[in-house]
């Protein structure tokens, strides 16, 4: 094979490659509190991260560069587990965000940091992950790949339900197969109805999502993001109705299921949005919709009141 010919089949493979993958997924570990390890373990452990995540084809569709998921994926590692040689314990946040039609703004869709997340790494460690199998030999190796799945398809879902209603189905599936699928063991938590506090862990935030009784929280995903934001700067009177809509709708969910983890899920990502959104409302609209949203959004209840002054 001549350069020439050889050149053009590697510009090819890049070509098909960056329209091959999902995520444009910036990883970061931090280790700060842990003493007497060696700090190159835990910048290869990042890149694993980093690769697991970019070069893993997570579902059948093609996506252009333009439309990967733009994600930020942070471990915090707090200590280390006594009697397990490369067992570490920390807490995973996951943000991620999608763009506006005809702006260069980017709109947060997940913004969740889970808590409760320990796992074996060693250095060089290779990161991989079987959707239909996880390791019940060795949990806590496989734990840390299959918490950062279950979180790519939860952010998988999130995405495709912004474009179209309810697209995002396959992905939560994907997601309680994972929560189905993880073994039993005192190395792991956070994967079982009754290892939640307060109903609030992963068996919990998926098993939500899939519940008929939140049904309507995908038509607001839906709503806010594709017939509102998407449209806000062609149609503004249409978007500002569609937004509008779902405020009711995200109050009847909380008066059914009140305090639920799903409601505070969303509000860690869109809070910030809908405040914005509702400074350029009328007056009469926010005099309407701050009482309900400060009742719901209570973490947020002193700055959805100062939009009334």
């Amino acid at each position: 094979m001549n350069k020439q010919l050889a050149f053009c089949l590697f510009l090819l493979s890049l070509a098909f490659f960056s329209k091959a993958q999902e995520f444009r997924c910036k990883a970061i570990v931090v280790a700060d509190q842990i003493q007497g390890a060696d700090p190159i373990i835990f910048k290869t452990l990042e890149q694993a991260i980093g690769d697991f995540v970019n070069n893993r084809k997570w579902t059948s569709d093609q996506f252009e560069v333009k439309e990967k998921i733009e994600c930020v994926i942070t471990l915090v590692i707090s200590r280390q587990i006594q009697g397990e040689d490369g067992g570490f314990q920390g807490r995973l946040s996951i943000q991620s965000k999608r763009p506006i039609y005809n702006t260069n703004y980017t709109s947060n869709l997940t913004n969740y940091t889970d808590k409760d997340v320990s796992f074996r790494y060693q250095q060089f460690q290779n990161l991989d992950f079987n959707d239909n199998r996880v390791s019940n030999n060795d949990a806590l190796a496989s734990n840390l790949t299959a918490v950062i799945a279950y979180y790519c398809y939860i952010m998988l879902g999130l995405d495709y339900d912004s474009y179209s209603l309810k697209g995002g189905s396959d992905f939560y599936n994907k997601a309680l197969n994972i929560v189905s699928n993880a073994p039993e063991n005192k190395s792991i938590s956070g994967w079982s109805a009754t290892a939640g506090q307060n109903q609030r862990n992963r068996f919990w935030l998926i098993d939500q999502i899939t519940n008929v009784r939140f049904a309507p929280m995908r038509e607001v995903q839906y709503k806010f993001h594709r017939l509102g934001l998407d449209v806000l700067t062609t149609d503004p009177e249409g978007a500002r109705t569609a937004m509008n809509a779902i405020f009711p709708i995200i109050q009847q969910i909380n008066q059914d299921n009140p305090s639920s983890m799903l409601l505070q899920f969303w509000f860690n990502a869109k809070s910030e949005e809908v405040i914005n959104f509702l400074q350029r409302a009328p007056l009469t609209e926010r005099q309407a919709l701050v009482p309900m949203l400060a009742n719901i959004d209570v973490t947020n209840a002193s700055k959805y009141a100062e939009l009334l002054k």
